[in-house]
């Protein structure tokens, strides 16, 4: 049967998630060399980053149907319904291209009701391709996460080198400064959609099955847009923190969640169990994957908060004092980590959809319709604190207000993990290795110490030679101290030597 092609899933989760965050470790350094080519170059500062920083939310509240096509083209894919992928593909284009068209046509009143100076409107129309290629490359992504999801580390790579590349002959080179970001962000993403196009393009010799289409829509989408409403009204946090304090509030804390966000990498350890996980249960699997997550968030996370000061510097001396949302955020960050775990989990036990069939009359009911609801509870706490707390004096500090609203924001997700433990915990066999995170967390603990007592670094190579040095304490101590790291030392280099040879 067509829905049995995928019992014995191939998907290898822990090589699949290596290559994953080996990519996106790389992609910091490209991160941060792009950010430098923006923040170090500006002559207007914080309020003009902030400004920039601006456009990427509003392509999100416009990327709201983006999850329509991509959540069941995965869920479909991987348990093998023939042409689900080629299905979603064509209609996400359509979709995309209608999209931008309203997007384009909304932008000068958005800009006005946010006072953004009309100096930009043509940033702002330019960021409508950018819309366009988020619609691509989510829908691609999900195809591949199905299939081939080492192939997303693969693409990060692709673009990450093309973005550099264009920007530097933009930016630094022809002195073409936000125009010329925003070119290379379009240009790095159509290649990288490009490269995924390739990697399908078997996938696009099925027939493109209308019966697949019509479930996604009539009753998939209901769930996916339900979803994406949850998460657009939980992310007006940040359209309050921009309306009452202003850009400069703003590029506080993008500039935090440049730094913040890589905590967040290691879920990729995990991101090829959800596809495996649907095809067949996997218990060895998701324990595995929740140990090694935990392994590389805690280091990371560690290196982050205390090197707050110094990583913030390296774009530009004006970000430093923004350092009391940066360790907040990287709280957050693990906090987060831990709850996406637990949601992926949760979602991939749910069998709805199992006969390729989506009954609306069961979404109600279903453990993905329940896991969509918890943006909206969150929302409900957060907005009210946050706008309580924004018409306050707060709001004059943009740092101040910055660092309320993650706070806020650590509080909610906090008891939202405490709410997925206990539904997790029913859902999947999933014992947790309380002896190996208490070494996990004793590493990291003597790496923040080592780290705290090293002298503060102002420069780029201090900074990253200081933070690659607290890796290596932690990694020599877990070595020294934990079986398993050993194990997974000694698999990886087997597995490096074997793709050698």
């Amino acid at each position: 049967m067509e829905g049995d092609k995928q019992s014995k899933n191939q998907v290898r989760v822990r090589y699949s998630g290596f290559i994953i965050f080996a990519s996106q470790i790389i992609s910091v350094f490209t991160g941060v060399a792009f950010l430098l080519m923006l923040t170090r170059i500006s002559t207007s500062g914080v309020n003009e980053f902030g400004t920039w920083s601006f456009i990427p939310y509003l392509v999100a509240l416009f990327a709201i149907l983006n999850g329509v096509f991509p959540f069941w083209v995965t869920r479909f894919a991987a348990r093998g319904r023939e042409g689900s992928i080629k299905t979603g593909v064509v209609a996400t284009f359509i979709l995309a291209l209608g999209l931008a068209g309203i997007y384009a046509l909304s932008i000068i009143p958005i800009m006005s009701t946010f006072h953004v100076s009309s100096a930009y409107l043509f940033l702002y129309l330019l960021s409508a391709l950018q819309l366009v290629d988020s619609y691509m490359i989510a829908i691609f992504e999900g195809s591949l996460r199905a299939v081939k999801p080492q192939a997303l580390g693969y693409g990060l790579l692709v673009e990450e080198i093309v973005k550099i590349s264009v920007a530097y002959v933009l930016i630094i080179v022809l002195k073409q400064y936000l125009v010329g970001a925003m070119v290379s962000l379009i240009v790095a993403a159509t290649v990288q959609g490009i490269f995924y196009l390739f990697l399908l393009k078997d996938e696009f010799r099925q027939k493109i099955n209308r019966e697949y289409l019509r479930e996604w829509l009539r009753g998939g989408s209901i769930a996916v847009v339900y979803n994406a409403g949850g998460a657009q009204l939980l992310g007006l946090v940040l359209y309050l923190l921009v309306y009452f304090s202003g850009q400069t509030a703003l590029g506080y804390y993008q500039a935090a969640v440049t730094f913040s966000a890589v905590v967040s990498y290691a879920f990729s350890i995990a991101f090829a169990l959800y596809p495996k996980m649907l095809a067949q249960d996997c218990p060895a699997d998701v324990a595995d994957s929740f140990k090694t997550m935990i392994m590389l968030a805690l280091p990371i996370a560690a290196v982050i908060f205390t090197m707050a000061r110094s990583l913030l510097t390296i774009l530009k001396v004006d970000y430093a004092a923004a350092y009391p949302v940066l360790m907040v955020l990287t709280i957050d960050a693990l906090v987060l980590l831990v709850s996406q775990f637990y949601i992926q989990c949760i979602m991939a036990t749910d069998t709805i959809d199992i006969g390729g069939k989506i009954p609306i009359n069961d979404l109600a009911k279903s453990k993905i319709f329940k896991i969509f609801t918890i943006s909206y509870i969150q929302a409900a706490f957060a907005l009210p604190a946050l706008y309580f707390v924004l018409t306050g004096s707060i709001a004059a500090d943009p740092i101040l207000a910055a660092t309320y609203l993650v706070g806020i924001n650590l509080a909610v997700h906090a008891g939202t993990v405490v709410v997925m433990y206990g539904f997790a915990h029913k859902t999947v066999s999933l014992p947790l290795p309380w002896k190996s995170l208490g070494k996990y967390a004793f590493g990291a603990l003597v790496t923040g110490l080592v780290l705290f007592v090293l002298p503060q670094t102002s420069t780029l190579l201090a900074t990253f030679g200081k933070a690659l040095a607290g890796v290596a304490v932690y990694t020599v101590l877990l070595v020294a101290i934990d079986m398993d790291a050993r194990k997974l030392v000694r698999q990886i280099w087997e597995e490096l030597a074997g793709n050698f040879r």
